[in-house]
């Protein structure tokens, strides 16, 4: 079908009434023009020729009609008032802090930063990558150890993949157990034996305070300070363990090491742990920036993004993800872990909370909390009251024979809430916001004299006292008014492309409208201040939120249940899995361990399969990018006794439906697999099809694409995992909380916090009631007609690699540039990096495909962007026919040399054939609004073979 290009015309608006009119970027007026360029005359008509009868629900969506703004705002306030905000001083890595108000104006509540995407193209990503590199500096100078990563999901999960890198690097031919020291926080011991059961690795647990115990172990992880308040000298233990060939693995909490001796000085050779108390709030559990240190020696093995410093194209020192081919998921099922997205903006706070308060600010904030801590023992020993531990940070652990649950009962009818560890014990955790009135209130319900003790002396050992400086970059001294700091925030913003600049079109990854008034409730104390454990009387509100997005999402994919708990897209694949694993173990099916992964799927499939200890088993694909069926019933006939699953993206990867969803579901289930549907894609089903009822038995959900959770730079996700009925019983539980999951039969926590990364829960919440079940079929079919717009208008100019019946794609389109690479020179990552000069982030680049562009303009993108974006590419088009034609030079031309900084137009050694305008502004509108990129194109290999992963000296940048 040949496009037709409508230039806009004056024409009445339709008026935008509801919310969904809002989301949905195009007119009724601009959907029938982009439906004409299409070849249809309407919607339904499209969507009946795109979208396969045979997947399509018989039944619409049985959700609440549509709220409005206001009325979706006043519910949601509603279920806050159901929540109590108490002081709480339970603990367990979670800590009340403080979010100074301009980091949270314009860091949290900043689009600028909340919708931007992870840096894959860095040129268009300095700013959030200088941040990156501000956060793994502060890990790094905190723990001791010279390379730190960009961030993981949690606590929990960084500590899983501490033991599985400590597995890794074992030297030792049978490698034995990893050792957990029993002060360990309870939730990270059973995140950690939930992600050993599927490796195969046995998990010890044992009273460390002594020594090790005997027996064979590559690996010990130690708490510190640890869950019952105790700080211990590391070095002992680590030299014990060093002498028997295991690796140590130290859970630090980042604000007690700007006091205590690092652990890499200990002797510590993998540091994990969270940043959460480094301004981000509780949010009942998530999100927050779960880090990873480690020593020299074993950082190309290190999970998930590492940020380092390269060159540009003039020699500039400029911010890259390095080692990228290292990334887990790109190694598909040779991965050793499946981290794919990290907790960017998250780490991103924490980072400027660093830069904010600087080592001397952290270093109050931290004596601050100690010397509560500190009165708090103080008055309860001259209370009578027996106080456990003489050394400890900021948690207090005392022991009330018998009286523990009537002393935590009367701290809670005081407005705190205090953790109880047994009948016997109860644990005081001080933080930032710890005030005299906390430490009163503590000591009364303990029923010791109130007076407030004099702050005397200190319970941390000299010996553990820290003596190595941190923080000396001068990034964490230059910023220290909040006029200082407001420009620095806007200084790397306005080095970044995100969506409040521009459409972001990246094929897989669904970058939508995150609505303010989506946003708006996360913040209100009653969602924001509230502990993961804090009794579950006081979060009424925040258990029927859950409940109500949980059952909408069912309903939504045809699921019987939904879980929230996965804080990422891998973890609910992974999630997924084990669930499957777990129902083929209650059936005696054990060794059905094979998984079928299509060679099309996204690289974290395989990469979870992997983590789920099943092995994984590709698929070709045919011609047109469908899952070759041939091979498929070869693949089920070579493996059927041992066949576990089948995890199938659909839409698949390469942007079609495919015909035969229903016939593969078939073949599976016939040869007693289950199904597992990637919901990647959901952008393209919601309100037409439900995976639960064409086949599917599992999938996960990326509320951070489809429900309209924020990118961040990388992060947050959330990962729910719907399954069908006989599923149910293995979702994921947790140890402190039986309400998150079946607990009898569960697999085990899949994240540190029993309802994952709870605090942006309402952004999904209000996205689907404000939408309704009408505004989410009709945003569907705007993404639908979106994409096949594209496809329409870019074809004459840029093969579209896959298409499906009628020629129409799904929600996304590949644009095929190897024949012109072959004739002209040009690639996909010129022609990426050109569009940086035209003011665009760019398409994804060589995935699924190499040599290619994956294009997804999502629904709320709206005409004149879209027309934008089409002629921005075709406009490139011409400039590569010049090449062709030897107008331009086939390497010394404005696609081979982008992107342009300011600084290399305004040099007088300009030494190009082409003029600078040409450069500078390939469109005339570009001189009302250019963004100008920071640097030129990065030199990536430079920068892994000269790996610097930490800030450089201001020096550097120099001339």
């Amino acid at each position: 079908m040949t496009a037709q290009y409508f230039a806009p015309v004056a024409s009445p608006q339709h008026p935008r009434t509801t919310f969904a009119d809002r989301h949905i970027g195009p007119s009724p007026d601009d959907l029938s023009r982009m439906l004409t360029a299409i070849g249809y005359s309407g919607a339904d008509a499209l969507i009946d020729d795109a979208v396969p009868a045979a997947i399509r629900g018989d039944r619409p969506l049985n959700l609440p009609p549509a709220l409005s703004e206001p009325q979706a705002l006043a519910r949601l306030r509603e279920l806050a008032d159901k929540n109590t905000v108490l002081r709480s001083m339970i603990g367990l890595g979670y800590h009340g802090t403080f979010t100074p108000g301009v980091i949270l104006r314009n860091v949290l509540e900043n689009p600028g930063w909340y919708t931007a995407y992870t840096p894959y193209q860095p040129e268009i990503s300095q700013g959030r990558l200088e941040a990156l590199l501000n956060f793994q500096t502060v890990v790094s100078d905190l723990t001791g150890l010279p390379v730190a990563n960009a961030s993981l999901l949690d606590e929990g999960t960084a500590a899983a993949e501490g033991m599985a890198l400590a597995h890794r690097v074992s030297k030792r031919k049978d490698p034995g157990a990893f050792l957990i020291d029993a002060d360990a926080l309870p939730q990270t011991v059973e995140v950690i034996r939930t992600r050993a059961v599927p490796l195969g690795i046995d998990v010890v647990v044992a009273d460390l305070s002594g020594g090790l115990p005997e027996g064979d172990f590559f690996g010990v992880l130690v708490q510190y300070p640890g869950a019952s308040g105790a700080v211990r000298d590391l070095a002992p233990l680590a030299e014990q363990a060093h002498e028997r060939g295991a690796q140590v693995v130290a859970a630090a909490d980042l604000l007690a090491l700007t006091l205590l001796k690092p652990p890499g000085e200990s002797g510590a050779d993998i540091v994990i742990g969270s940043a959460q108390r480094f301004g981000v709030p509780f949010g009942f559990g998530g999100p927050h920036a779960g880090y990873m240190a480690v020593g020299e020696g074993i950082q190309r093995q290190l999970p998930g993004r590492l940020v380092g410093v390269s060159l540009d194209a003039d020699g500039a020192p400029a911010y890259r993800l390095a080692l990228q081919t290292r990334e887990q998921h790109i190694r598909r099922e040779k991965a050793t872990s499946n981290i794919c997205t990290a907790q960017v903006l998250l780490a991103v706070m924490a980072s400027m909370y660093a830069v904010y308060h600087g080592p001397e600010g952290l270093a109050a904030i931290a004596e601050r909390a100690h010397g509560h801590a500190v009165r708090i023992a103080s008055g309860l020993r001259e209370g009578g009251v027996e106080v456990v531990h003489d050394s400890f940070f900021d948690t207090v652990l005392a022991r009330v024979p018998g009286r523990a649950s009537e002393v935590v009962r009367a701290a809670r009818d005081a407005g705190r809430n205090l953790r109880m560890v047994d009948d016997d014990h109860v644990g005081i955790a001080c933080d930032e916001v710890t005030d005299d009135g906390d430490v009163t209130a503590v000591l009364g319900a303990f029923g010791v004299s109130t007076d407030l003790p004099e702050t005397t002396g200190q319970a941390i050992p000299d010996a553990l006292r820290r003596e190595s400086p941190y923080l000396t970059h001068p990034v964490f001294h230059a910023h220290r008014s909040e006029t200082a700091m407001l420009r620095y925030l806007r200084k790397l913003q306005d080095k970044d492309i995100a969506l409040d600049r521009s459409m972001i079109p990246l094929g897989s990854c669904t970058m939508k409208l995150n609505a303010t008034s989506e946003m708006e409730a996360i913040t209100w104390p009653e969602f924001a201040n509230i502990h993961p454990f804090a009794p579950i009387g006081q979060v009424a509100g925040y258990v029927e939120l859950i409940g109500e997005l949980e059952d909408w999402l069912a309903e939504i994919t045809g699921y019987a249940k939904v879980s929230v708990q996965p804080n990422a897209g891998s973890q609910g694949e992974l999630a997924g899995l084990l669930a499957i694993r777990g129902y083929h173990a209650s059936r005696g099916d054990q060794a059905r361990q094979v998984c079928l992964i299509p060679s099309s799927a996204h690289g974290t499939n395989a990469a979870s399969a992997v983590m789920a200890g099943m092995k994984v088993v590709v698929v070709k694909c045919d011609d047109q990018g469908n899952i070759d069926l041939d091979d498929l019933h070869a693949k089920i006939g070579k493996h059927r006794e041992q066949l576990a699953a089948i995890m199938v993206t659909y839409p698949s990867t390469h942007g079609v439906f495919e015909e035969t969803i229903a016939d593969v579901c078939k073949a599976v289930h016939d040869a007693g697999g289950q199904v597992y549907v990637d919901g990647a894609n959901l952008n393209a089903l919601v309100g037409l099809a439900r995976p639960g009822e064409f086949g599917s038995d599992v999938s996960h959900l990326n509320l951070h694409k489809t429900f309209c959770i924020p990118h961040g730079g990388g992060g947050p996700g959330v990962g729910p995992v719907g399954v069908r009925e006989h599923l149910v019983p293995f979702l994921p539980s947790h140890p402190l909380r039986a309400e998150a999951g079946p607990q009898d039969t569960g697999v085990g926590p899949i994240s540190a916090a029993p309802w994952g990364s709870a605090g942006i829960l309402p952004i999904s919440w209000a996205y689907i009631a404000m939408m309704g079940p009408d505004g989410l079929r009709e945003a569907t079919e705007g993404a639908i007609i979106g994409a096949n717009y594209l496809a329409a208008r870019l074809a004459p100019h840029y093969p579209i690699l896959y298409t499906g019946r009628n020629g129409l794609v799904a929600h996304e389109c590949i644009a095929d540039l190897r024949k012109i690479t072959k004739d002209t020179g040009i690639t996909a990552e010129d022609v990426a990096k050109r569009l940086i000069d035209y003011g665009f982030h760019a398409p994804t680049l060589s995935f699924p495909v190499a040599g290619t562009l994956m294009i997804e303009p999502t629904e709320s993108e709206d005409l004149a962007e879209l027309d934008r974006f089409v002629d921005a590419l075709i406009g490139i088009r011409r400039e590569i026919e010049r090449v062709a034609e030897g107008g331009y030079d086939r390497d010394d031309n404005p696609l081979k040399n982008a992107p342009h900084t300011a600084a290399s137009l305004i040099t007088e050694d300009w030494k190009h054939a082409y003029g600078r305008e040409e450069a500078a502004y390939p469109v005339p509108a570009l001189r009302e609004n250019k963004y100008w990129s920071p640097v030129r194109r990065i030199d990536q290999a430079y920068g892994d073979r000269n790996l610097v992963c930490s800030c450089p000296p201001p020096e550097a940048f120099e001339d």
